[in-house]
């Protein structure tokens, strides 16, 4: 790879994996330094990631990873919501024994993490859950596009666990529901809709938190401190 693009993937991990949190300033001459490279390829990667949307950059001020925008993740996870919930019932059909034992693995690992709560280690399990779902969906157009916008939620993904503390149990019961549906044979109408709810629901908590005058993080606080 080029060493802007060496870059780019070194920055946006440690933005997507929140080592690098929402207002967090990326200093070029700093993480040129760490990457062991001139400031040039540094650059070129921040405004890559500028244009995803995953970094702001101000003028006398600098570039800094993009704090949180509600808007902005309630629309992507409207769209999430609709693809995920078509490819999952798409991929039901041509899932195997040792895929569902696999989604039943990791509710188990979440419904255990959740007296110990880590909001990041729970969000990439969930995500992990319903990827194991609807990555059988035969459809590659509809795979790229749910993985796209899942790329495009980038850092904010983590919100929903970290901000609505009664979400996570809600969800491992949801899932269970989910799965005792698709072992008992439903109907991918039925299936799809199940997930639509599901997701729904997430979506629902999020936007109830960020209501205005609803205690909590609101447009411009990070995720970090108050997820």
């Amino acid at each position: 790879m080029s060493k802007s693009r060496i870059a780019y993937e070194w920055i946006r991990e440690r933005i997507t994996s929140g080592a690098f949190g929402p207002g967090y300033r990326l200093v070029l001459s700093t993480l040129a330094a760490q990457l062991g490279m001139s400031v040039v390829p540094v650059r070129e990667a921040i405004s890559h990631l500028t244009a995803e949307g995953l970094v702001t950059f101000e003028r006398n001020v600098g570039a800094s990873v993009s704090m949180v925008d509600p808007d902005r993740y309630i629309h992507t996870m409207q769209v999430i919501t609709v693809l995920e919930s078509a490819a999952t019932a798409l991929s039901t059909p041509h899932l195997t024994r040792p895929d569902l034992a696999r989604a039943r693995e990791l509710n188990t690992a979440m419904r255990g993490g959740i007296g110990d709560f880590d909001f990041r280690r729970f969000s990439a399990l969930n995500q992990e859950f319903h990827r194991t779902l609807y990555s059988r969906c035969p459809n590659p157009r509809l795979l790229e596009m749910v993985d796209a916008e899942w790329s495009r939620l980038g850092h904010l993904r983590d919100s929903i666990f970290g901000l609505v503390p009664h979400r996570p149990r809600e969800s491992v019961c949801e899932h269970d529901a989910l799965l005792d549906l698709i072992e008992e044979g439903g109907t991918p109408d039925r299936i799809e809709q199940a997930v639509r709810r599901h997701r729904t629901g997430s979506l629902d908590a999020f936007r109830t938190h960020h209501t205005p005058g609803a205690h909590g993080p609101h447009r411009g606080d990070r995720v970090d401190q108050g997820a």
